[in-house]
């Protein structure tokens, strides 16, 4: 509660933060409401009306088969916004939970991080993309292969929170009071990993977002009907010269997604974090 009421406060002060939200809920925004922005169906194939510009009854374009483009844009950012959030809180998740472990408990401090030390080694879309290939391109093996690398990095962020927390003459002295592990966890350490995962997670989203778009490029994201920003991208490669709209606009939409996200999570980490506040006021 008291990070919310942080975050609301900066919101107020904090021009480029307000701006990015305000960018970032407006996506969001339009890719939720995409049946009611496109009428036309993403799937619907209109071979007569393939490569047609802008009009208007297609706002953006169609694309070599016809579709409506606006549709597919839209479809696609909801599909990556919506796997963005499930990897983002599977990764905090399972992270904050390992964290925790690692960071708390000496003798299984070096087994875990060591683990942790052994799936960040393996580069993420390398991993993502033999998942794919050994699990098949569906959703629940796309946010799997997207969330195992993220979950690392959420858990060495929180490890090194508890490390510094643990020795904090308050939470000594509840262990010394007899107080019992969990609520020692729940009570005194977890709120001060609340600040860092929250910024964190903004981070994840949008590299979750790009994964996405980089495997649906490479012929290893959704299937072809299920309209993708890296499908929709790769699909208008050939015919970039005749009708470029069909990689533009995509484009120009995934990069002011991620540019919102992660201009929104710099923001918040230069606020949320004490000593970056300092520089501010200063």
């Amino acid at each position: 509660m008291r990070t919310l009421r942080a975050i609301v406060s900066v919101l107020l002060r904090d021009r480029v933060m307000l701006a990015s939200l305000f960018l970032l809920l407006a996506l969001i925004a339009i890719s939720v409401c995409a049946p009611l922005i496109a009428w036309h169906d993403p799937a619907q194939l209109t071979p007569r009306m393939r490569l047609k510009p802008s009009d208007a009854n297609y706002w953006l374009g169609t694309d070599s088969l016809g579709r409506d483009l606006l549709a597919r844009v839209l479809y696609g950012g909801r599909l990556s916004i919506t796997l963005a959030a499930m990897v983002s809180a599977i990764a905090v998740c399972c992270g904050l939970l390992i964290g925790l472990v690692a960071g708390y408990f000496r003798r299984v401090d070096a087994v875990v991080m060591r683990i942790m030390d052994g799936i960040m080694a393996i580069p993420s879309l390398l991993l993502a993309v033999s998942m794919v290939a050994l699990g098949g391109a569906n959703l629940l093996t796309i946010v799997t292969a997207i969330s195992i690398p993220e979950i690392p990095r959420i858990a060495r962020l929180v490890r090194s929170v508890v490390l510094s927390v643990r020795e904090a003459p308050y939470v000594e002295a509840a262990v010394g009071l007899g107080t019992p592990t969990a609520v020692v966890l729940w009570r005194h350490i977890l709120p001060s990993t609340i600040n860092p995962l929250v910024v964190q997670a903004t981070f994840v989203c949008a590299a979750a977002i790009l994964t996405e778009a980089a495997l649906g490029f490479l012929g290893l994201g959704f299937p072809p009907e299920i309209p993708s920003l890296g499908t929709i991208i790769a699909e208008g490669r050939p015919f970039f010269q005749r009708a470029p709209w069909i990689v533009l606009c995509p484009g120009i939409f995934l990069a002011l997604l991620i540019l919102a996200v992660n201009m929104f999570g710099d923001a918040l980490r230069d606020r949320l974090d004490p000593r970056m506040a300092r520089k501010h006021r200063s």
